[in-house]
C-alpha cells in the first residue's frame, strides 16, 4: 500500500480511502466486518463514513456497523483513521441538522457514542450551510479539539470560495482550518477543476474525491450489460448520454490490458491534488480487485488520450477568459 501526507498535514493516510455507505443498506454486517479486516490486511487505514449513513434518520446504522467493528478490539480503532461527517438531519426538530454550534456538538457525541470511540480523526462537514457564519463554524470545532474529541477538520461539496471564506476565518483565529475537503470529482465530472482544485492546492487541503467511478459508469459498464447484468434507471440515462464516450475509454482500458474500474482510479491518483479516492466496495471481491488500481503507471501519452475522451477545465478564468 502507498501513503501519504492529508493535505499539508502530517497525517499519513493509504492512497485508497474505504467508503463505508454500503455497510448496512446494501452490505451486512458480517461482510462489513470482513471488508474492513481485508482494508487492514491490504494496508488501508483510511476510513470514511457519515452520520446519515444507513438512511434512516437518526438511527446511524452504518456508524453502528464501524463501533460495533472497533469494539471487538485487535488493534482495529488504533490503526484506522476514521473520517466521519455531519450536516444532514438526524431527526425532525430543529438544531438536529446542519452546522450550528448546537448541531456540531450533539452530532460529534453522538457519532463518537455509535463508533464507540473517543475522539474522530477528521470531522467533516458534509455540505456548506449557508446559514451559518463560520466564526461559529470554527468556535464549534476548536472547542472540539480543545477537548480531545476530534483532530482535524474537513469539508465536503464546498466551492472554492467557500474553501477560501473557511481558510480565512481560521487564520483569524490562529487556527489550522480544513485540511481536506471531500468533492465529487471523476473522468466525467471534472468541475471540480475550475475553482475547488486550485482552492485546495492554495490552501494545502487534501482532495478525497467521492464516486471515482461515476456511480459504476466507468468500471466497465458496457460489458457488464452485454454480460447480462442490469443498470439502475438513472445509470442507463446517464450511460446514454455518455456513450460515445464510454465506448471509447473501454476501448482504450482494452488496449491497456486493464480494467476500466482501476484505470479510473488511477487517473485520479495521477492527479497531483488529490490524496485519496474513496472506494465503496459492496464485497470482498471488488475491495481486492480495486487495489490493482495502485500498481498503473500512466505516462503522459495516455494521460493525453484520457483528456482526449473526457476533456476537462483549465483553471478559473482562464477556462472562460483570456
Amino acid at each position: 500500500m502507498d501513503y501519504g501526507q492529508l493535505g499539508r498535514t502530517g497525517l499519513q493516510v493509504s492512497r485508497l480511502c474505504l467508503g463505508t455507505m454500503n455497510f448496512g443498506p446494501v452490505t451486512s454486517e458480517d461482510d462489513s466486518f470482513a471488508i474492513m479486516d481485508r482494508a487492514h490486511e491490504l494496508g488501508i487505514n483510511f476510513f470514511d463514513t457519515a452520520n446519515v449513513y444507513g438512511w434512516k434518520k437518526g438511527e446511524g446504522i452504518t456508524e453502528n456497523i464501524i463501533g460495533h467493528w472497533f469494539a471487538q478490539g485487535g488493534g482495529r480503532r488504533e490503526r484506522t483513521v476514521i473520517a466521519t461527517k455531519l450536516y444532514g438531519d438526524m431527526g425532525d426538530w430543529p438544531n438536529e441538522g446542519r452546522l450550528s454550534a448546537l448541531n456540531i456538538r450533539r452530532a460529534c457525541d453522538a457519532s463518537l457514542k455509535r463508533m464507540q470511540t473517543d475522539y474522530i480523526d477528521l470531522y467533516q462537514a458534509h455540505h456548506v450551510d449557508r446559514n451559518t457564519p463560520f466564526e461559529e463554524f470554527w468556535e464549534a470545532m476548536d472547542i472540539l479539539k480543545q477537548q480531545g474529541k476530534i483532530l482535524y477538520v474537513g469539508s465536503s461539496n464546498f466551492a472554492g470560495w467557500h474553501i477560501a471564506k473557511a481558510q480565512e476565518s481560521a487564520r483569524r483565529r490562529n487556527s489550522l482550518g480544513l485540511v481536506s475537503e471531500q468533492s465529487h470529482y471523476n473522468l466525467i465530472v471534472r468541475a471540480a477543476e475550475l475553482e475547488v482544485i486550485p482552492a485546495c492546492e492554495d490552501y494545502g487541503l487534501g482532495l478525497i474525491p467521492w464516486s471515482p467511478l461515476a456511480g459504476g459508469l466507468l468500471g466497465g459498464i458496457l460489458r457488464k450489460i452485454d454480460k447480462g447484468r442490469s443498470a439502475s434507471e438513472v445509470i442507463a440515462r446517464e450511460l446514454e448520454k455518455h456513450r460515445d464516450k464510454i465506448e471509447r475509454y473501454e476501448a482504450f482500458c482494452d488496449e491497456l490490458g486493464e480494467d476500466p474500474a482501476n484505470v479510473g482510479l488511477a487517473w485520479l491518483l495521477h492527479q497531483k491534488a488529490v490524496t485519496a479516492p474513496i472506494i465503496g466496495p459492496r464485497t470482498l471481491e471488488q475491495l481486492d480487485g480495486t487495489i490493482k488500481a495502485l500498481e498503473i503507471k500512466l505516462d503522459e501519452k495516455a494521460l493525453a488520450r484520457i483528456d482526449e475522451i473526457f476533456p476537462g477545465f483549465k483553471t478559473s478564468p482562464e477556462e472562460y477568459a483570456w
